[in-house]
């Protein structure tokens, strides 16, 4: 049974497995705090609690899985060529947009973190949690954060997003796709898009775009911070 679960293909199944778990258990409730990815996790913590399997076995598939993060992320570009007139067209206020975006979150986050006496090595970890993994991991190990802490605040930042994005449109009578794909991007990265792509095309081609330009933002703003 050992030789299973220390296989890579045991963390690559298992990984799919608990997705496809929270993929249906959402479908079926229609509740937007059972995200798919928050039952994902949920399941897999309880599966290697419950068979007591040692971690590093399960990171031997999962980490095949991460290898997939930056290029999924560069797919993107895809649904942004799609909608290269809107871009063309709007380039100005893109641009002013994921700048406040960005600028906006490592602000508060910084300042959240001096009121509550965080040290320096969280602070960096901490602040950017709003782009995505592989750019934000970039930035935490420059500035000796902490990954581990980097990732699961952009995790937990990205479902957030996620989930709250649809509310957040109707509550504002934001009725504008380039504004609500962007906002969702800048703020919740790829875990947002995907959202953003299920509301619409134009959403998740702003989203994506924003992504790329929020974290091109972030790295240069995180040196001066």
């Amino acid at each position: 049974m050992s030789e299973i679960f220390e296989s890579p293909f045991f963390g690559i199944a298992l990984s799919i497995f608990a997705f496809w778990c929270g993929q249906m258990l959402n479908k079926k409730t229609g509740l937007l705090i059972l995200n798919p990815l928050i039952i994902a996790i949920v399941l897999i913590i309880g599966i290697l609690l419950l068979f007591k399997i040692p971690y590093e076995a399960y990171q031997q598939g999962g980490s095949i899985i991460n290898m997939f993060l930056a290029p999924a992320t560069a797919c993107l570009a895809v649904s942004i060529y799609a909608k290269i007139q809107i871009l063309k067209d709007n380039w100005l206020p893109i641009l002013i947009g994921c700048s406040c975006g960005s600028l906006a979150s490592m602000l508060s986050v910084y300042g959240l973190c001096r009121l509550f006496g965080l040290d320096d090595a969280m602070t960096a970890s901490l602040l950017p949690k709003s782009v995505t993994t592989p750019i934000a991991v970039s930035i935490a190990e420059s500035h000796g954060g902490v990954v581990p802490v980097t990732v699961v605040a952009v995790i937990f930042t990205g479902i957030l997003g996620s989930i709250l994005a649809p509310v957040l449109i109707r509550l504002f009578h934001v009725n504008d796709s380039m504004t609500a794909g962007l906002a969702i991007g800048a703020s919740s990265h790829a875990i947002g898009t995907s959202k953003a792509l299920e509301i619409g095309e134009t959403e998740g081609a702003m989203s994506g775009l924003a992504i790329g330009i929020c974290g091109i933002i972030t790295v240069i703003l995180s040196l001066f911070l």
